[in-house]
């Protein structure tokens, strides 16, 4: 797929899904947006969990706007959690839901095999070995889900393979974090006994659970509930970066004690130390955080998490394409092959394999 030298890499989330309903073309090269067939091609990314997420109700002139502009609208209304839109309505999430799945759907019909859907890590293993660009359905939030567990029955038949309890607001299940900076991630309450059941409803049919947005007395309540690996799919590091969606050391230990993982995020505002959103910044800086990842993960626990086509990227990566300036600064910082290969993609094949099962 890639004609660079670096590992093919499996990306731990995007916001594609919501870019495309803009009517972007997946399959186009494009000077908008982050991820499209060309670009990923250019910058060897391989896949990775495709986001249905769930906006809240948002003017045309927002809806219609950049991704990176749409996210600043998004984000700008959670900067405090006293000041957040009502909960939304089980029917407006599941309509939403399904529109963007379709969306999906239609996508890989359309691209005579160029992109599948995996839901077994067999699957997933297969199409990265072929070249195929795979997509790993994954929900951004429970809003789509009811408290009795039927709706996520439904959904894992449809593909449903990686579940994040909630974005930046409250729900049913659990309570996220606001975006104010400097913050800590202990705001609210813990997760509703619906989103404790939630919990175990997914382990036992095999959905990977992923907690960034996840506010910390909700991560403890997963961390005693679940029997998976912990995962973070799109989070840094606090103690860099003091944004409360980044992850405290404690809560990087108790990811480290379950062998699990967390993805590296490229939004600015969650990298800089200064929470800035100026993107003149070096990618040193995002080297930074995979440092101290590492520290306190292992090399095993630490893979990509860009955030592509909903967050604000680095001027000097930009999109898919510049993936290969990150591995280079990986590289310069002294990371070797192996390691390069498990940051890319074998750590999430490792701990979708354990989630999924076989």
């Amino acid at each position: 797929m890639s004609t660079n030298r670096f590992p093919l890499i499996f990306d731990g989330h995007n916001d594609t899904v919501l870019s495309m309903a803009g009517g972007r073309s997946i399959f186009e090269r494009s000077d908008e947006g982050h991820i499209d067939l060309p670009r990923a091609a250019e910058g060897g990314l391989g896949g990775g969990f495709f986001a249905v997420y769930i906006a809240d109700p948002l003017p045309d002139e927002v809806l219609d706007a950049d991704p990176e502009e749409r996210a600043k609208a998004a984000m700008g209304r959670y900067l405090d959690e006293s000041k957040r839109p009502p909960m939304m309505t089980l029917e407006y999430a599941q309509g939403q839901a399904m529109s963007h799945l379709a969306r999906l759907f239609r996508a890989e019909r359309e691209s005579e095999g160029k992109i599948r859907i995996a839901r077994t890590a067999a699957e997933l293993q297969r199409n990265l070995d072929e070249g195929v660009f795979t997509m790993v359905l994954h929900f951004e939030g429970a809003e789509p889900l009811d408290t009795e567990g039927d709706a996520l029955e439904v959904f894992y038949q449809a593909g449903l393979r990686s579940l994040g309890l909630t974005w930046s607001r409250q729900n049913r299940f659990s309570e996220g974090v606001p975006f104010r900076f400097p913050s800590s991630p202990d705001v609210g309450d813990g997760l509703t006994e619906a989103g404790k059941q939630l919990v175990r409803d997914c382990n036992r049919l095999g959905v990977m659970i992923d907690m960034s947005h996840l506010n910390e007395k909700g991560f403890w309540d997963v961390a005693a509930i679940s029997e998976d690996p912990l995962v973070a799919t799109h989070s840094n590091a606090h103690v860099i970066c003091a944004s409360p969606r980044n992850l405290t050391d404690k809560q990087l230990d108790a990811i480290r004690d379950s062998r699990g993982i967390v993805g590296l995020n490229f939004n600015v505002g969650f990298l800089r130390p200064d929470g800035g959103r100026d993107a003149n910044m070096p990618l040193s800086i995002m080297a930074d955080h995979v440092d101290h990842l590492v520290e306190k993960l292992g090399i095993d626990g630490v893979a990509m998490g860009s955030d592509f086509d909903g967050a604000q990227m680095p001027t000097d990566l930009r999109d898919a394409a510049g993936l290969p300036k990150l591995m280079q600064e990986l590289q310069d910082r002294g990371y070797d092959d192996e390691s390069l290969r498990k940051i890319a993609h074998e750590n999430w094949v490792r701990i979708l394999r354990e989630t999924w099962g076989e």
